[in-house]
C-alpha cells in the first residue's frame, strides 16, 4: 500500500488488527482496574465495544476512509459499554466526522482526524479526569499533529503516535495518585495502546487486507444482554405497588397498531435512482403513523414506523426502490398476550435494532396521542434475579441484566426505551460505569421522547430512587425527588480481593474479603462475617433507621442469620430487612437509610 495515504481498505484492516490485539489482551486490561475486585471489566467493555464496530465494518465494502470510518462509528456508538467503551466510541466518532468527505487521508489529515476524536471524547465526559484513556488519546493526537508536519509517511506517523501513547500511559501513575499507590497504569489507556499496537502491526506489515480477511479472528458481538421476561408465577408485586407502563395501557387505545421496520434498497426495483425527498417521505408516513425513524444514505434507507395503514406505507416505500427485510408486528396482539400472561413487561426489543443508527436528525418530533402512551416508564440495570424482581415490583418496565461486569450497551438502552409505551422514561443505571452509556442513549432518543438518567451508582441507590417515584407527580418533580433519594442512601458491598495491594493505608491480601462503602474500600478481613460487621459498623451512625441486606448467590443462610443477630444486638434501634438478591460475586449488598 502507499505509505503516503490511508484509504478505507487499509483503515478497515488496521481496525481489525487493533480489535484482535485488544481481544487478546482484554484480561490484562481487566487486571489493571484499581479496585482488586473479581469483576474488573474495562478490557471486557472495550473488547465488546470494538467487536460491535468490527461487526458493522465487515458489512461495508468501500475504499473510502470517510465511508468506512462512518460505518465503524455507527457500530461503536450503539455497541458502547461502560465508560471506557463510550469514550472509545467517541474517539472514533470524532475521527469519522473529520474523515467523512475524504477518500483517503494524508498524514496531516490523519493527525487532524485523531485530534477531532479527542475533542469529541472530551465533550462527551462531564468531568474529564486526566491520567486516563482521555489523556493517552489527547497526548498521542497532539504529538500526531506536531509530527505530521515533519513526515508524509503514514506508517512513520503511526509509529510516533504509538510511542507517545505508551509514554503517556506510563505517566498516568504520576497523574492519578491511586494508580501509583496500587502500582498499575490506567486500564482504559492500556486498552487504547493495544488498539494502536494493532494499527501499527498492520501498517508495519505492508499488507493490504480486505475488509473480511481477518474478521474471523475477532470475537463476535454478543446479543444485547437483556434479562429474560418474567413469568406470571415469578413476579408477584404487592397490591399497592406502582403499576408499570404496559398495565396502564388499554389495548384498543393503541391507535397506530402495526410496528413496521424495513429497508429500501435504492439500487434495486423499478424505482431505482428516483430522487428521495426525505422530508416529504416523513410527512407522508405521519398521516397514518407515528414513532417515525428514517435513516438514509446513497444506497439504503432504513424505515421504522408505527402505522394503522401498513399497505399504504409499503406502497409509498416502493416508489424509491425494492423493499427488503420487512418486519410487521401487531402491537395490540402483543399487548393482549402480555396481559393474558399476567405480565407487565415491555414488548420484545425491535428485531432490526442491531443495525446502528445515526443520532436522529433535528426536527419537530411527531407528538404521539396522549391516550396511547402511559405517562412514565422505567429501565433499571441489575444483576441477580432477586434484585431484578424487586425492581419489577416497584414498577420498572425493563430490567437490563448487568452491573460491574457485562455492562449494557448504548444500543441495549435504546432498544429498551423504544420497547416501552411511555411518554417519559427514567433510566436507573445503578453503576457509575454504566451512566455514560445511558446518557449516550438519552441523546440518541431525545427527538423521540423525554428520557432522564437518574445517576444511581449502586443497587441501593436505584431502589431508593424507584421508591421515591410518585405516579401523580409531574416529570420534573419525580426527577428531582429521585435524584435527591440517591444522595440519601449509603451503599455497601462485600466481595473478595483478587490481588495484594495497598489503598489509603489499607493493606489488602488476595483471597481476603473487602468491604466497600459507596466507592471506597474501608474494611478487609480474612473472614466474610468479620468484614461484613466491620463495614456495617463504619456505615451506621446515630440516626440511621433502616438496614437492608441483599444476599448474593454465594451467601449462606446460617451466616446471614448471624449477621442479622449481630445487628439486632448491637443496633437495637435499627430495623433490619433481608431480601434474596441473587447477585454474583458479592455475597452481601447493604443499604443504610435514615
Amino acid at each position: 500500500m502507499s505509505n503516503r495515504s490511508l484509504n478505507g481498505t487499509d483503515f478497515t484492516a488496521m481496525v481489525l488488527a487493533g480489535a484482535e490485539q485488544l481481544q487478546q489482551h482484554a484480561e490484562h486490561v481487566n487486571s489493571l482496574n484499581v479496585f482488586p475486585v473479581p469483576d474488573g471489566d474495562t478490557g471486557t467493555n472495550m473488547n465488546l465495544t470494538m467487536s460491535a464496530g468490527v461487526t458493522e465494518l465487515k458489512r461495508g465494502d468501500s475504499s473510502s476512509i470517510g465511508v468506512m470510518s462512518g460505518i465503524l462509528s455507527k457500530g461503536l456508538l450503539m455497541g458502547a459499554r461502560g465508560n471506557s467503551g463510550v469514550i472509545l466510541s467517541q474517539l472514533f466518532r470524532g475521527f469519522s466526522r473529520y474523515a467523512a468527505p475524504y477518500e483517503e487521508l494524508n498524514t496531516l489529515q490523519f493527525a487532524s482526524a485523531l485530534q477531532s476524536g479527542v475533542d469529541a471524547a472530551y465533550k462527551a465526559v462531564v468531568k474529564p479526569v486526566e491520567g486516563t484513556i482521555l489523556t493517552v488519546a489527547k497526548e498521542a493526537a497532539r504529538h500526531a499533529v506536531f509530527f505530521s508536519r515533519r513526515t508524509n509517511d503514514i506508517t512513520e506517523l503511526m509509529e510516533e503516535v504509538l510511542a507517545k501513547a505508551k509514554e503517556t500511559l506510563a505517566m498516568t501513575q504520576d497523574m492519578l495518585p491511586v494508580l501509583k499507590q496500587v502500582g498499575v497504569v490506567d486500564s482504559g489507556g492500556q486498552g487504547l495502546v493495544y488498539i494502536y499496537e494493532g494499527f501499527m502491526q498492520h501498517l508495519g506489515s505492508g499488507l493490504v487486507t480486505s475488509p473480511t480477511s481477518k474478521g474471523d479472528s475477532v470475537r463476535p458481538v454478543f446479543a444485547p444482554y437483556v434479562s429474560e421476561r418474567p413469568t406470571a408465577a415469578s413476579v408477584a408485586p404487592s397490591p399497592d405497588a406502582p403499576i408499570s407502563a404496559q398495565a396502564k395501557l388499554e389495548t384498543e387505545n393503541i391507535e397506530f397498531l402495526y410496528d413496521m421496520e424495513f429497508f429500501i434498497n435504492r439500487q434495486l426495483g423499478e424505482a431505482q435512482g428516483t430522487n428521495f425527498d426525505e422530508e416529504a417521505f416523513r410527512k407522508a408516513l405521519s398521516v397514518d403513523g407515528d414513532s417515525i425513524i428514517v435513516i438514509s444514505d446513497d444506497d439504503v434507507i432504513k424505515v421504522h414506523v408505527h402505522s394503522k395503514a401498513p399497505g399504504e406505507v409499503l406502497n409509498l416505500a416502493l416508489r424509491y426502490g425494492e423493499i427488503t427485510q420487512i418486519r410487521i408486528l401487531n402491537m395490540r396482539e402483543q399487548h393482549r398476550d402480555l396481559l393474558s400472561a399476567g405480565m407487565d413487561g415491555a414488548p420484545e426489543p425491535e428485531w432490526f435494532a442491531e443495525i446502528p443508527t445515526e443520532p436522529a436528525r433535528e426536527e419537530e418530533p411527531s407528538e404521539p396521542p396522549a391516550h396511547e402512551l402511559a405517562p412514565f416508564g422505567f429501565i433499571a440495570v441489575a444483576s441477580g434475579e432477586g434484585i431484578a424482581d424487586i425492581f419489577r415490583s416497584l414498577g420498572v418496565d425493563v430490567v437490563l441484566s448487568g452491573g460491574q461486569t457485562m455492562n449494557p450497551s448504548t444500543e441495549d438502552f435504546v432498544n429498551a426505551a423504544r420497547s416501552i409505551a411511555a411518554q417519559h422514561i427514567f433510566i436507573l443505571p445503578n453503576n457509575s460505569n454504566i451512566i455514560l452509556a445511558a446518557e449516550q442513549a438519552r441523546e440518541l432518543l431525545e427527538v423521540e421522547r423525554l428520557v432522564s438518567v437518574i445517576p444511581s451508582k449502586t443497587i441501593p441507590q436505584g431502589i431508593a430512587a424507584a421508591f421515591a417515584y410518585q405516579e401523580e407527580e409531574a416529570f420534573e418533580v419525580n426527577q428531582d425527588n429521585m435524584r435527591d433519594a440517591v444522595t440519601r442512601v449509603k451503599s455497601g458491598q462485600v466481595t473478595y480481593a483478587v490481588r495484594d495491594t495497598t489503598l489509603d493505608d489499607l493493606h489488602i491480601t488476595a483471597g481476603h474479603y473487602i468491604g466497600i462503602q459507596d466507592s471506597k474500600i474501608v474494611a478487609t478481613e480474612e473472614q466474610l462475617m468479620a468484614t461484613s460487621r466491620l463495614l456495617l459498623a463504619k456505615m451506621l451512625v446515630n440516626g440511621d433507621e433502616i438496614v437492608t441486606i441483599l444476599t448474593g448467590s454465594d451467601a449462606k443462610q446460617e451466616e446471614t442469620d448471624q449477621l442479622v443477630a449481630w445487628l439486632e444486638e448491637n443496633y437495637s434501634d435499627v430495623e433490619v430487612e433481608v431480601h434474596e438478591g441473587g447477585q454474583p460475586i458479592y455475597p452481601y449488598l447493604f443499604s443504610v437509610e435514615t
